[in-house]
This record gives C-alpha cells, structure tokens and sequence, in this order.
C-alpha cells in the first residue's frame, strides 16, 4: 500500500541516493572552490544500511532511486549497490547520475547489474571551458563515455547543461546538434541558489523562458510539447521532429514544479533532505544503527515526509540554503 503522500496530497515514489561526497571535478556553481568534503568511510551509508533503507522505502512505494554523488562512480564497487537496489522488491527503475569522466570504464558492469539509463552532466563542448567550468574536467574522457553508455545500451541517455549567461549560453544550440547527432536527449537546467558559490552565479542566471527563444529560434519551431513521465521529473519536454532525441527544460527558478514534486534525498550520511530549498533534515542512519524496529523506522519516516513544505522558497529565503554544498546533497 503507497504511504507516502505528504500533507499536500503529493506521492513520493522517488528517492535520490547519494553514495559518496567526494567528486573527482569541482564545478564552479556547484561548490565553493576551496570546499573539501569531510567524509570517512565510518560516516557514510554501508552496503547493509543502503539495502535495509530502500527496503524500507520500497515498503513505502518508492519505486525509483537515482544513484548521485558528489560522483558516485568514485563510490568502489558501485556496481554491488546497483546490483543490491535493483533486486528489492517494488523498485523498477535505478538511473545515475554523473559526470561521465569514469563511464567507459565502467558503463558496462553497471548495465549488467542495474543501471538501466543514465544523466551525464556536461556544460560545455569547448575543451578549455569545459575544463574552466569543471575546474580541471577532461572534455574528451566525458564524451568517450557518453558513447560507452550507448554502446552498451543505457535508454535513455540525458545530458543535462547548467545554463549560464556569458559563460555557455552561446553553445545551447551546439548542445542541441550534439545530442541529436548521438541520438540522445538533452535537458537545459537554470541555475539554483545551493551554497554560497550557487547565490553567486544567480548573476549568470538566464531564464527557461530565454533558453527557449534560442531552441526554437535554432530549430524553426521544431518542438512538440509531450507528456512528462515518472523517468522526466521536473523537466517540461518536447520532441524533436524528424529526430530520435527529446529536449527539456528545468525551471528551478523561473517556474515552480513543487506541485508536482516526487521526490526526497538521502545524503551519504544518511540525512534525509526533503527539498533542495530547505535547510531541515533527518537522521536516517542513526536510526538504522539504533535499535528501532523497521515498522519504527518506517513511521519516522513517514513522519518526515509530513515535514516537506509545499515550495522552495529560491527567490526569498536564500540564507535557508547559503550553508549547503550541492556536491553533498547530490542534486
């Protein structure tokens, strides 16, 4: 029986399982340049403690969980958690998100236990500013990857591009020639206000509504609007006419989603976040290494979902968030 509804009626079936903290790439909106995460292996979730949590969810209808990081293919033996995940009953869909720059080494083993589609962030195809955007992120390894998940079968494939004026604005249409040349789709992500560094670039912010003059203007009004799905989220999606790859948009700040929001997060640490702009959070894995019983453990749960406000509140209480680092919280 689902019994995650929040107080506003909204189904949480979705779960976003961050693995680790650490990332091999230290994107500018996405953590101050100076942030180190201070994660020992005792702190973050074990194999039995991400097996009996999503057990747990799973009991409360999440259906979905997305493995992030930080990168979550620094995490050794991803695979063993792909494979432990999506052997629970009730989950059906276990994606990832990543920077790609890992992939080719290890796409394969993740589809064969697992992972059946994947999210690769990547905010620019100009090597120099990709690696400026990434601070020191290695262009050609990302691609190499992005064609290891096709070859291996990983549907679909989304690259998501965080939109920045003056910094990438001007490759939204080369993004979008890119993926439809790979056959994939493609999601343009408004900047959001997580930690100090994400307050800064909302300078950079350009809105869904711009971003979608330059689509359309690019491909002569090629988009019909289509239906979102469990797998889309937030993102509104169009099809690209006389092409295999789709195009969404993410709109954080233009646009509220919060009415249709889905879903919470589970930090390496076990907190669990139940919305990006929040600063509450709950302690999942003291209660896992406690003595409660899973029906208890069920039942905090539940509680905390009774916990998730209606919106984030982006555009008014920035200082809600300005402690945070998006690389430990997964996105």
């Amino acid at each position: 029986m689902f019994k995650l509804i929040d107080k506003f009626g909204r189904k949480i079936n979705y779960l976003r399982l961050s693995v680790t903290e650490h990332c091999n790439y230290r994107c500018f909106y996405c953590r101050d340049n100076k942030y180190t995460p201070y994660c020992k292996r005792e702190d973050i979730l074990s194999y039995r403690d991400i097996e009996r949590i999503v057990q747990l969810f799973a009991q409360l209808g999440i259906t979905k969980v997305r493995l992030t990081g930080g990168e979550p293919l620094l995490r050794k033996d991803l695979y063993k958690i792909a494979r432990i995940i999506s052997h629970i009953d009730g989950i059906n869909d276990v994606p990832l998100s990543t920077n790609a720059h890992l992939l080719k080494k290890f796409a394969k083993k993740l589809y064969q236990n697992g992972i059946n589609r994947v999210n690769i962030s990547i905010d620019s195809l100009i090597p120099k500013k990709f690696e400026e955007i990434t601070r020191g992120g290695d262009l050609i390894e990302v691609i190499k990857g992005i064609d290891t998940a096709i070859q291996v079968n990983m549907r679909p494939i989304k690259i998501n591009m965080v939109t920045m004026r003056g910094v990438n604005d001007n490759e939204i249409e080369s993004m979008i020639d890119f993926a439809i040349n790979k056959g994939i789709d493609i999601r343009f992500i408004e900047t959001m206000p997580i930690g100090l560094t994400g307050i800064k670039i909302l300078t950079n912010h350009i809105s869904e509504k711009n971003i979608l003059t330059k689509i359309n203007n690019h491909l002569n009004n090629k988009l019909v609007p289509i239906a979102s799905s469990d797998i889309d989220g937030p993102a509104h999606n169009f099809k690209i006419m006389g092409t295999n790859s789709t195009i969404g948009t993410i709109s954080a700040m233009s646009n509220h989603f919060c009415q249709t929001c889905n879903r919470v997060r589970l930090t390496a640490k076990g907190d669990l976040i139940l919305c990006l702009g929040q600063k509450d959070s709950i302690s999942l894995r003291d209660t896992l290494h406690s003595n409660l019983t899973d029906d208890q453990i069920k039942n905090i749960i539940i509680n905390a979902i009774n916990k998730k406000p209606e919106k984030h509140e982006f555009n008014s209480i920035v200082d809600n968030i300005s402690n945070r680092q998006m690389v430990e919280i997964g996105g």
